[in-house]
């Protein structure tokens, strides 16, 4: 196979990174690069990359569900009103990454998105706002940028609206969980299904 691509367990080929554990090619098959637009789904994307920063993803993945049940599934309004006894509550669950740093900015982040909605703009807006309007098609691992313009803008303006760890690197690895750049190497075995979709949303973002 081409640089960056590896067999799946169906034999077909994926992103390399997507093969070496189950949690992985599920997560590469059903989400990674499909375009998120609601906006507490596009606010945990934003909160669990912010913590894999130092970390890798699939202790990210297998954590998931205790994020989303310490951190109110994820809801912005819920919370926006954490307060100090939630901050330490969450530094004593194991289950999640006890960082806190990355917990106080996860909250700050919510009373941010919130304080978007109240100036009337939104989450989804600014982000997709971002996207690329052209965009190579990747061959290799190599050719997938860390960071880009669009994802050093993107952190700037988010940065401006009182979010923290939302550095470009941060935010490209969002933008690709977000689907609001598929790469998917060419060759991939779901880039044309998720390129499809891409593109529907797109339109609808």
């Amino acid at each position: 196979m081409s640089d960056g691509l590896a067999a799946g367990p169906d034999g077909a080929p994926r992103c390399a990174w997507a093969v070496s554990a189950p949690e992985y090619v599920a997560y590469h098959d059903t989400e990674w690069g499909r375009p998120v637009t609601e906006e507490d789904a596009l606010y945990e994307r934003l909160v669990l990359e912010g913590f894999q920063s130092g970390l890798s993803w699939i202790t990210i993945l297998r954590k998931r569900e205790n994020f989303r049940r310490a951190f109110a599934h994820f809801e912005i309004e819920r919370v926006a009103e954490f307060t100090d006894e939630d901050v330490q509550r969450l530094l004593q669950d194991a289950g999640i990454v006890r960082h806190r740093g990355k917990i106080e900015a996860a909250i700050a982040n919510a009373r941010a998105a919130r304080d978007l909605h109240e100036s009337g703009e939104t989450l989804r807006e600014l982000i997709w706002s971002h996207a690329p309007t052209e965009r190579a098609v990747p061959r290799t691992l190599a050719e997938v940028p860390a960071t880009t313009p669009e994802s050093t803008a993107l952190s700037k303006a988010l940065k401006a609206r009182g979010f923290r760890f939302v550095g470009p690197t941060t935010l490209y690895a969002a933008m690709q969980a977000c689907g609001v750049v598929n790469d998917h190497l060419a060759g991939c075995a779901v880039r044309d299904e998720v390129e499809h979709v891409y593109e529907e949303g797109r339109d609808g973002a």
